[in-house]
């Protein structure tokens, strides 16, 4: 299974290859905007389109099962609509999917949290099935990022930054840097709630597991 490359660095400093705009809340942090704005290959997930529609934005291709698009939509980007009708997998999915058959890689997820909380959950999720693929795939929200990791992994943010960590049957996990010592979870929440305290901050473990990182710092006594 292919992984981020354990000698890395993970920070904010993220230069995707493509990104997709899903269905969820229209982004209006600086940090998804920006990636919308100067991304060269913007795929729109089904409906989302219809929001860029209103606001006179054209992006590089839309996909999904094309239930979500209005008809408006579907006569002004008819020549990018690519429709997948598999009811096997998300319209992010599939998304990321055709950037992944055109040999995208690196691919950043902006507008997939809010509205269902369900969806919002599987969204999530599904960045442990995308680098099971071999993808860096990361999601950016209005108040920080999601990324997906395996075994030991080094990360750079501000002293404070807050962290939380989800683990996926994770194994003998520890880090340094961090204000409480991770350990082997039992549950989702034991990992939460966390925060840096020194500029660069490490995980070990074995086995996959999500990381969240705020954009806002806490103040560090």
């Amino acid at each position: 299974m292919d992984k981020i490359d354990k000698e890395s660095v993970i920070s904010f400093d993220f230069e995707p290859q493509a990104v997709v705009l899903g269905g969820g809340n229209y982004p209006k942090h600086i940090v998804p905007l920006r990636l919308l704005t100067e991304s060269e290959r913007l795929v729109c997930c089904d409906g989302s389109a219809n929001q860029f529609l209103k606001m006179e934005k054209h992006p590089w291709r839309i996909v999904g099962d094309g239930d979500s698009l209005s008809e408006e939509a579907r006569v002004a980007f008819k020549e990018i609509i690519r429709v997948n009708p598999d009811q096997e997998t998300n319209d992010q999915t599939k998304a990321v999917h055709y950037l992944q058959n055109k040999g995208y890689s690196r691919i950043a997820i902006v507008g997939a949290t809010g509205e269902r909380e369900d969806h919002t959950l599987g969204n999530i999720s599904l960045l442990i099935e995308y680098m099971r693929q071999g993808l860096e795939v990361r999601m950016f929200t209005d108040y920080g990022m999601f990324v997906s990791c395996f075994g030991d992994q080094k990360f750079s943010f501000p002293v404070g930054t807050a962290v939380s960590v989800f683990g996926f049957g994770t194994k003998k996990m520890s880090s340094e840097g961090l204000a409480y010592p991770l350990y082997d979870f039992n549950n989702w929440w034991q990992g939460t709630l966390n925060h840096s305290t020194f500029e660069t901050f490490t995980i070990s473990c074995q086995g996959e597991y999500l990381v969240y990182v705020s954009y806002e710092n806490k103040k560090v006594k």
